[in-house]
């Protein structure tokens, strides 16, 4: 199976993972749930997609499509040539409905917190994923599944998109990561609001509070938001990929440490960057006035 985003980008057909033995020699989940890619085109290689599939039920999070997602995510943290993740959905008008709310209600008292503790591990699974990730927001992203797009890097939605913490309709809260990570996205004033009136904002609206880094006008296919991911992860791999991964580390450690910390945090992560080959062939193409080829090293 190939995928072609659109005519317009017919560079960018992709290569499919999904039931491929191994990638670097790490086999990935044959779950209908999961389809994996990897960009194809020269300037998109080390860009892979990692594609929500539940069809029948937007993508809302059941015990099997958590799973799933976890051990992709796992897998993937081992492939090397990778250098941005992008999380989409191959679900038309929807990113991630939330929860299964179907599957919960039918859940016995006492197995609702172990699930929602395993919900909320995946969504720091993937807050800690060591290569930069996207969320590319191509229709609706409610509850959950607006807190696996808050636990990515950043974030692109469609003007068609929705996106809100709703649980508090439900009488419950946000228990998968975003209670913590709204107010770092948007502040805490602005999280509040939208957790305790539970509202759902438009693609425009996410983008004015800064939820999102842009917001792309839908297009016939669906995805423009994964188009505008794509666009944005191909300014990211020319970097040094060693270079990109520490920076990362050392911003999320800047949230999570006192201020006065926080210099050791970063002098921590320069280090990691000082003995690679990729520092000096940075500096030796300043000096010779060529674009580098970082090789992450």
């Amino acid at each position: 199976m190939i995928f072609k985003l659109s005519n317009k980008f017919s560079s960018l057909v992709t290569k499919p993972l999904f039931n491929v033995s191994s990638v670097n020699n790490r086999s990935f989940s044959s779950s209908q749930d999961i389809y994996v890619e990897r960009l194809e085109a020269a300037n998109e290689q080390g860009i892979y997609v990692l594609n929500l599939n539940r069809q029948p039920a937007k993508n809302a999070l059941n015990a099997n499509l958590i799973n799933s997602l976890s051990d992709n995510v796992e897998k993937l943290k081992s492939v090397k040539d990778l250098k941005v993740l992008i999380l989409a959905s191959k679900v038309k008008g929807a990113f991630c409905a939330g929860a299964d709310l179907k599957e919960r209600l039918r859940m016995d008292e006492k197995d609702i917190d172990p699930f929602v503790v395993h919900l909320r591990s995946v969504a720091y699974q993937i807050y800690q994923f060591p290569a930069p990730t996207i969320a590319a927001i191509d229709g609706v992203a409610l509850g959950g599944g607006l807190e696996m797009a808050l636990a990515c890097d950043l974030r692109i939605c469609s003007t068609d998109a929705r996106l809100g913490l709703v649980e508090t309709s439900l009488a419950i809260l946000p228990g998968a990561f975003g209670s913590q990570l709204l107010p770092r996205v948007v502040g805490l004033p602005k999280a509040k609001e939208l957790i305790f009136a539970a509202k759902i904002l438009s693609g425009d609206q996410a983008f004015e509070i800064g939820l999102v880094n842009e917001v792309l006008k839908q297009n016939d296919e669906h995805n423009a938001a994964l188009l505008g991911s794509i666009n944005l992860a191909k300014k990211i791999i020319p970097n040094g990929p060693i270079a990109v991964k520490a920076a990362k580390m050392a911003v999320n450690q800047s949230l999570e440490t006192p201020l006065k910390d926080c210099l050791e945090v970063e002098r921590t992560a320069y280090k990691k960057v000082i003995p690679t080959k990729d520092r000096v062939e940075g500096l030796r193409a300043f000096v010779e006035k060529r674009k580098p080829v970082y090789r992450g090293e």
